[in-house]
């Protein structure tokens, strides 16, 4: 078996003005779709907040309010979003950070909060890989040789393919365990 046949997984993830979901709002917005086939489909979009980016974070993801500044709304892509991950099992590193985001933002805009399967990247490395020195994503790209060498940390983007990168690690090792008791 295959580690995408226990999916479908769709991995996002969110950059953000701050780290509060009540207070601060999304900036980008990316997801990767893995079918239970293997096949992939990607969401990727910037957001205009409808507020300035506060500089300590355009330190950390670079996104700045010129190029949000056409960017469209949260509420004019929620519905889309919402249909792109329909049915599948949402997987984001540090879930409770992305997940709360997407909660907060949904219910902003009237919309119904997400109630499907979500799955932390964070808790499955740490059960998988126990004892490593930092779950981060940027050191266990580094540590678990998640490769991807291209693109910028702290870009929704580039996070999603990393995370997918471990999703896929893990799972693997997982299924070979199972395996190998049978």
């Amino acid at each position: 078996m295959s580690w995408y046949e226990k999916g479908p997984f769709t991995i996002f993830d969110v950059e953000t003005t701050g780290r509060s979901p009540v207070y601060d709002r999304i900036v980008e917005i990316a997801a990767l779709r893995i079918e239970k086939d293997g096949t992939e489909s990607r969401f990727s979009t910037l957001i205009n907040p409808g507020r300035r980016i506060p500089y300590s974070s355009m330190r950390i993801h670079h996104i700045t309010d010129a190029m949000v500044m056409t960017a469209p709304r949260f509420e004019d892509i929620a519905q889309d979003f919402m249909t792109f991950i329909s049915g599948s099992i949402l997987v984001a590193h540090n879930a409770r950070f992305d997940l709360g985001f997407l909660q907060e933002s949904l219910a902003r805009c009237g919309m119904m909060i997400w109630e499907g399967d979500t799955m932390d990247s964070v808790r499955l490395a740490r059960g998988v890989f126990p004892g490593l020195p930092s779950y981060k994503l940027q050191e266990l790209r580094i540590t678990l040789d998640l490769g991807c060498n291209t693109g910028t940390a702290h870009r929704a983007g580039c996070d999603v393919e990393w995370t997918a990168v471990l999703l896929r690690k893990a799972l693997t090792v997982l299924i070979e365990a199972e395996n190998k008791r049978k």
